[in-house]
């Protein structure tokens, strides 16, 4: 019997053809609209196989509610919406996309990085408001980056591209905190492990790469913003989860740190009438950091290989949660 995949969102053409030309029959959601996990537990009972986009809560209710499904084929790098100790107990694959997003991701925390120090999304909303008028040479000042202390907090392969960039563009100084050394790094970057508190103390940017984890959920909050510089610049291209979203509303208005852009915000999507939109020294863009073409059909063909390993009994390309081959 042929197996059949779910598919939560549109997705890039080669992932369906790469399911076609092996024999997988697929459904995909084509509906602007979120489905929630308790729409799609009696659908999924027909499916031995979902590729999720998007926010879908992988629960183990969901995952027990599914008697024929073998692989949960994220289409992302981050799982922390699978309950991955469920599914390791029901024999359950769960796979990702890690790597192929990087330079992406990389690129999307550089462009905001630049958007705040110069306060462009701003200044450019001045101009469709009509006041570009008069020309003063103290307003609207921004913040130069050259020689400036990068602080990356997760520095893994997204954290090293931006690094990179950091460093060749302006050269910057690079330090880090991390669980363990980096070695990449501090040869090719000359970045120093340091302390959180040493990194928020010295850093005149702090950029989040980390998971969401229960240890990393809100670390970012009302004491983390009172330890940073007053001119310091906080970039989030992670997970809204990881900053306390009134704690930084409250950090920017009261002048305890100088910016912030955010490619995640929380909730998602962000309503229109937060705060933070209108604040001339933050920019936020609506979770774009893989939105390349390249890097989202990347992303959609190994979405779509994991699930095909995974009938044929092969281990994935790349899993969180291994097939029992």
């Amino acid at each position: 019997m042929r197996k059949r995949v779910y598919i939560t969102r549109t997705v890039p053409e080669v992932a369906l053809e790469l399911l076609k030309a092996h024999q997988i029959d697929y459904t995909v959601w084509t509906e602007k609209r979120h489905q929630t996990e308790e729409e799609l537990i009696p659908v999924m009972k027909d499916y031995d196989g979902i590729i999720v986009s998007g926010p879908l809560q992988v629960s183990r209710q969901f995952l027990e509610s599914c008697p024929d499904l073998r692989i949960v084929s994220m289409m992302s790098v981050g799982y922390d919406n699978v309950d991955i100790e469920a599914a390791k107990e029901l024999g359950i694959a769960v796979g990702n996309t890690p790597g192929v997003l990087s330079g992406a991701t990389a690129d999307t925390a550089f462009l905001l990085l630049l958007a705040v120090s110069r306060k462009a999304f701003h200044m450019h909303k001045e101009i469709i408001r009509g006041n570009w008028k008069f020309w003063d040479p103290t307003a609207n000042l921004g913040l130069e980056l050259k020689g400036k202390t990068l602080g990356i907090v997760g520095l893994g392969r997204i954290g090293f591209e931006l690094a990179q960039r950091c460093a060749g563009a302006y050269g910057m100084k690079i330090i880090y905190h991390n669980r363990g050394v980096n070695e990449e790094a501090e040869k090719e970057l000359g970045a120093v492990r340091v302390s959180f508190d040493e990194l928020l103390q010295q850093s005149d940017v702090v950029s989040v790469h980390t998971a969401l984890t229960p240890e990393t959920e809100g670390m970012f909050n009302k004491e983390v913003f009172s330890k940073m510089k007053p001119t310091a610049i906080f970039i989030n291209t992670a997970r809204g989860g990881v900053h306390n979203e009134p704690d930084l509303i409250a950090a920017l208005q009261n002048g305890t740190i100088w910016g912030a852009g955010l490619d995640v915000t929380n909730p998602e999507p962000m309503a229109a009438d937060n705060p933070l939109l209108n604040m001339p020294n933050v920019a936020v863009l609506p979770h774009i950091g893989s939105a390349t073409i390249d890097t989202r059909n990347a992303m959609a063909a190994i979405a779509a290989k994991n699930v095909i390993r995974t009938f044929e009994g092969k281990t994935l390309e790349h899993a969180v949660v291994e097939n029992r081959v």
